[in-house]
């Protein structure tokens, strides 16, 4: 008879493959878990892509618009000098034209300044009307001396002269006028040019020397009257 050791009972065995469930039951969780991550990225990248596409076209859009307001500020600005240049046109036309009408009258008072009339209420009169056109703008130019310019000069009589080096105004027969840039009245002139085959300074270097004009007008009269008379 065989002996049975009490307190200890034999389990059943158990069989290696009933584990098996489990350990898949697991591996097919993981990988359910591993399976949906490739997806998502590249969800996110998608995104990421859509969302830089639409900051680019922000971006431009953005530099178009900004450069569309630069370039009506610049109209703007060529706009508003245009005007300011046209309302500046406008008022120097208005006003020459208005001045123009007072020129002989001005031409008048030079005349009577230089005779020595200009006295008395007709003096207060003259320099007030004066001071007026002035405010207006009005510049009186042409000097006896300076060169001749043909833009702002009118020649009325022409000469030659030993000392002149180019063609210079002589006389002022009368003065120009002008408002700003705009020319009123050409200043008319008497000119001389230099004489043909004479040496620039030539009169001065006589003069220097001990000659003057009025002795060679003396001496080409005495020469034209046969010389100078025995005393």
């Amino acid at each position: 008879m065989t002996e049975e050791t009490p307190g200890f009972e034999e389990k059943p065995d158990v069989p290696t493959d009933a584990a098996a469930p489990d350990d898949a039951a697991q591996g097919a969780g993981s990988a359910d878990k591993a399976g949906p991550a490739p997806a998502g990225d590249a969800n996110q990248t998608n995104e990421d892509v859509a969302l830089t596409a639409q900051l680019d076209q922000a971006r431009t859009a953005l530099n178009e618009r900004t450069s569309d307001l630069q370039r009506l500020q610049a109209e703007y600005q060529n706009y508003r000098r245009r005007v300011e240049r046209d309302r500046v046109a406008v008022k120097e036309i208005a006003a020459a034209n208005l001045l123009s009408e007072l020129l002989p009258t001005l031409d008048d008072i030079g005349r009577a300044r230089e005779h020595g009339e200009l006295v008395g209420g007709f003096k207060s009169v003259a320099e007030s009307l004066e001071t007026v056109v002035a405010k207006l703008g009005l510049q009186q130019f042409g000097k006896e001396g300076e060169p001749f310019d043909p833009t702002i000069h009118e020649a009325l009589m022409h000469s030659y002269a030993p000392d002149v080096s180019e063609t210079t105004c002589v006389a002022i027969l009368q003065p120009g006028y002008r408002i700003g840039d705009r020319t009123i009245r050409p200043a008319r002139v008497a000119v001389a040019e230099p004489q043909p085959g004479a040496q620039p300074g030539a009169g001065s270097g006589k003069a220097g020397s001990g000659g003057s004009e009025d002795d060679a007008k003396s001496k080409a009269s005495d020469e034209e009257s046969g010389g100078p008379e025995e005393g």
